[in-house]
């Protein structure tokens, strides 16, 4: 061990979260309609896998794209040779424009401040890179996607600091909960280099408020920190309110304020729009040259495919396709969302009101047996190993009260999304808040627990959860 890195060694990277242990249970057992019926469905992998046959027809209406080919010559071998790390000018326009598009065309974007990236987790830690030192800090708004603490923290060596919002409010940002926030990570002597937030949300799937972007304006100006907003989820919006950039805002009240302008940056990808993760498409957008440039270097380390490129390239040009692809992405949405709401609601299990987003924030706090992390634990490992079901506890998306969920609606059929819901409501129909012995068990190999803020991992040794489930719970 002596001859290797710490980065190797190290524990940081966060996999030993709830988060991927739900994971690891549903690659054990995968849920299969006819090979696998009493297996795990995955209900905690925000994949949008609605709109496939829209992306399929396209790819057999335009053979020539799917094909490399330009005007009906291959063009296969100008596409295998090197590309350099700019990417290619017509995918950078065309992607400009579907940003565009998918924000009502309220804002438009220059292709020259782009900078491609393998996937919003390339773009999200390269930013790091660009603005901050090992030991700054970034304040996130919580709850927030368990696996920042590794696209943000795991190699760059920043720290999170959360900011603690509250279902009192719908967890909105407020003034308060930044100062906090903002002080308590001077205490720990941590330089804030930035805010960084996901809007839409990823766990809440909620649109944040003009009067919330313009608090996090105000604040960054204040402290003359960087904004980071993450809009990977911008074309999910299926109900009002609608969405709103944070470009919208600089270009209404921050025109001419270069500076501000420079100081905030756009995470995008076409993971979730397009639901296209395989494809590894992210982009970073900003108005300041020098990022720009250093992240344009920096992206030679995780680069899109030139075939990627010229691929989606004709795609995201065919504005019939486009235009119809993003009202029929929404409504599909709508439709599904619905429908977990409802089956939540026949099990007697309320949400968080959501308007964007390929999930819900689920209210399980009725189904603990004591308002603690510990409880939320242990329901959680209910729902995975006797429901059957993966979805990720709020604790591992550093949500400060226990007992929510988030539980994913767009990666299966309807289908199975209604066997789902059968088995939910089957559970809590049959389920007590009585400890039993096995649960006291099983509560004794969890930490001590926590207090005010939570730490992001509650860590479950392999050993502890084959030990208190038998195959006969796998099954």
């Amino acid at each position: 061990m002596g001859i290797l890195s710490r980065k190797a060694t190290c524990n940081s990277h966060g996999q030993d979260s709830s988060y991927f242990l739900g994971w690891e249970e549903y690659d054990k057992n995968p849920y299969d309609e006819i090979l696998n019926p009493k297996g795990i469905i995955q209900m905690g992998l925000a994949e949008n896998q609605l709109c496939f046959d829209l992306l399929e027809r396209w790819l057999e209406e335009n053979p020539d794209a799917a094909g490399f080919k330009r005007d009906g010559k291959s063009i296969f071998r100008e596409l295998a040779l090197f590309q350099d790390y700019n990417g290619l000018p017509a995918f950078k326009k065309a992607l400009a424009e579907f940003m565009s598009e998918i924000r009502g065309n309220r804002v438009t974007f220059n292709p020259d401040h782009i900078v491609l990236t393998a996937g919003a987790t390339s773009a999200n830690e390269t930013l790091m890179f660009c603005l901050a030192e090992p030991g700054d800090a970034f304040l996130l708004p919580t709850p927030y996607y368990p696996g920042f603490d590794r696209d943000l923290k795991w190699r760059t060596g920043i720290e999170i600091v959360p900011i603690h919002c509250s279902s009192s409010n719908g967890f909105r940002i407020t003034e308060s909960a930044l100062l906090e926030a903002y002080q308590s990570a001077q205490s720990r002597d941590l330089k804030v280099k930035g805010v960084l937030v996901t809007n839409p949300s990823n766990p809440l799937g909620t649109t944040i408020t003009t009067q919330e972007l313009n608090l996090l304006l105000q604040f960054i100006a204040s402290k003359n920190l960087h904004l980071i907003s993450d809009e990977i989820y911008s074309g999910t919006v299926f109900r009002n309110p609608g969405f709103v950039s944070v470009m919208e805002i600089l270009n209404q009240n921050y025109k001419h304020n270069h500076q501000i302008r420079k100081q905030v940056h756009i995470v995008y990808s076409l993971s979730k729009d397009l639901g296209l993760p395989g494809f590894r498409v992210g982009a970073i957008y900003s108005n300041d040259d020098v990022v720009v440039a250093a992240a344009t270097k920096m992206s030679s380390f995780g680069l899109v495919s030139s075939q990627t490129q010229y691929l989606l390239s004709a795609m995201l040009s065919d504005k019939k396709f486009t235009k119809n692809y993003i009202k029929e992405n929404q409504k599909r949405l709508e439709k599904r969302q619905k429908m977990l709401v409802r089956g939540l609601q026949k099990a007697g299990i309320k949400c968080h009101k959501g308007n964007a987003g390929l999930f819900c924030w689920v209210d399980m706090r009725h189904l603990l047996g004591a308002n603690t992390f510990e409880s939320e634990m242990e329901l959680w490992r209910k729902i995975v190993f006797e429901v059957r079901l993966n979805v990720s506890p709020g604790q591992s998306c550093h949500c400060s009260e226990p007992g929510w969920f988030r539980v994913c609606f767009a990666n299966m059929s309807e289908a199975t999304l209604d066997l789902a819901m059968q088995r939910l409501k089957a559970f809590v129909v049959n389920s007590t808040v009585t400890t039993s012995p096995t649960t006291t068990t099983t509560t004794n190999h969890l930490p001590t627990k926590k207090k005010n803020m939570v730490k992001w991992v509650f860590r479950l040794s392999f050993n502890d959860r084959v030990a208190n489930h038998t195959n006969d719970n796998l099954g």
